[in-house]
């Protein structure tokens, strides 16, 4: 597999530090984006890859979506197409002054290109787009054909697809022509550094299915009053009691066949009682489900339903009494389970009919995704090809990704960046000090170009 690119170095990281300059804060509420950032960037995308433009079809989605058709040269181009997903809009910066570097800057200095959006996800667009560039200008053209789709919204889409998400329209647009990709690569896993405790090779995970989301309000009500004269259970006090049972009684444990795939490949590279261990996960399947659910969220997310409580609501006067009051469970639904099967179990634990449940939103976890077979091969072996160092194996996503939208119409749907990432990098996304080291954004580009010139 080509590895090389034609394209200078340092090329990529001029073009994502003009492109984290626009501001492209993405918001549930349409008057608060500023369009004329969005349009600014799209601009800007087409003065930096002029190739890109000249050579491939684009039209835009929903306004600010953009979908890019790389026709295929071979006789079945349209039996076998292939899209490579990433998004341009951005969480807002919070505080600039808790930054290092100012997270519009788009600074470089030298060993880091600093900014909101470097690793989630303009750094991704922008290793795709530097790839197709550098093989329009050598002369390639793909077998088959390629579909390139940029989201405008997928920091604040929700999890329906009635929520005006870009990458439902595209994936609803290609249905309608009756395209059906071979592939689709979007955002999620990337090559992580001190990934499994006694493993110290990295791991490049590739998310190969995600947790459903879900957003519940919880809410109870009361006539309300003086806090002089309180009542023995009133609004407040009722949510306070159902959300206390919720954190006493979490949602019961597993350990999906993704994640024992997972441990069978760390096990082969971690030390021996380890390796032992994972190597007879039947036998021990039981005993690393329960400590998974001990060491910590992160492993205990991977064998459960996870319900946090992420807003609360009461009453507005410190001497009145609630009328009602609100919460919001953010709620992590497990492969396997459902979103109405969750919202019943809710209702079990709560053991309280006075306490009104309302689904917000929420979508199912998306299908699983093989992790053998043709199409994971290639992806295998393209990351080997790059990051040579690191082991491969597939996991759920905690998170979602606009990915979901696809797996209507693909069997074969992954997540994966193509950026090394420390903990503290894996930190900065949606926090402060964001930023992507300049040897990463280039083995992204060299990534891509290899796995272009494969599909």
């Amino acid at each position: 597999m080509q590895t090389t690119s034609s394209r200078p170095v340092g090329r990529a990281a001029a073009a994502l530090a003009e492109l984290v300059r626009f501001r492209t804060v993405s918001s549930r509420t349409a008057s608060e984006v500023d369009t004329g950032e969005f349009e600014g960037f799209i601009a800007a995308l087409a003065r930096l890859y002029p190739s890109v433009h000249a050579g491939l079809d684009l039209e835009r989605v929903n306004g600010h979506a953009l979908l890019y058709r790389w026709p295929g040269t071979g006789a079945d181009a349209a039996a076998r197409p292939s899209v490579l997903m990433a998004h341009y809009d951005v969480v807002p910066a919070g505080d600039p002054d808790a930054w290092t570097r100012p997270p519009f800057s788009g600074h470089n200095d030298g060993t880091y290109l600093w900014g909101r959006g470097t690793l989630d996800d303009k750094g991704q667009l922008v290793a795709a787009m530097e790839a197709a560039e550098s093989l329009l200008e050598a002369g390639f053209a793909p077998a088959h054909d390629l579909y390139f789709s940029f989201g405008n919204n997928e920091e604040t889409a929700g999890a329906s697809a009635a929520a005006g998400a870009s990458a439902a329209a595209a994936a609803e647009l290609l249905a309608g022509r009756g395209v059906r990709p071979w592939l689709v690569l979007d955002e999620g896993g990337a090559v992580a550094g001190a990934a499994f405790p006694g493993v110290t090779r990295p791991a490049a995970v590739v998310g190969v299915a995600e947790k459903g989301i879900l957003d519940v309000e919880l809410l109870t009500r009361d006539p309300g009053g003086h806090a002089s004269t309180p009542p023995r259970m009133g609004a407040t006090a009722r949510l306070a009691r159902a959300i206390t049972r919720i954190e006493r009684n979490p949602f019961p444990q597993s350990l999906p066949d993704v994640t024992v795939e997972m441990l069978r490949r760390f096990g082969q590279h971690a030390p021996a009682p380890l390796a032992a261990v994972f190597a007879r996960l039947s036998l021990f399947r039981a005993p690393v489900t329960l400590l998974f659910g001990r060491m910590g969220g992160e492993t205990n997310a991977m064998t459960r339903t996870t319900v946090a409580i992420t807003t609360l609501e009461g009453s507005a006067g410190a001497n009145v009494l609630a009328a009602t009051a609100r919460a919001n469970a953010n709620i992590r639904v497990a492969v396997g389970e459902t979103v109405e099967g969750t919202v019943q179990r809710l209702r079990r634990i709560i053991r309280d009919p006075k306490v009104e449940l309302r689904v917000v939103e929420g979508n199912d976890p998306s299908p699983v995704s093989p992790h053998s077979g043709a199409q994971w091969d290639l992806l295998e072996g393209c990351i080997a090809g790059v990051f040579p160092e690191a082991l491969v194996t597939p996991y759920i996503m905690m998170g979602g990704t606009d990915s979901r939208r696809f797996t209507g119409i693909c069997d074969a749907v992954y997540r994966f960046a193509p950026f090394s990432m420390d903990a503290e990098a894996r930190g900065s996304i949606h926090a402060v000090d964001e930023k992507i080291a300049l040897e990463t954004l280039e083995r992204g580009v060299s990534f891509y170009e290899t796995l272009i010139r494969e599909l």
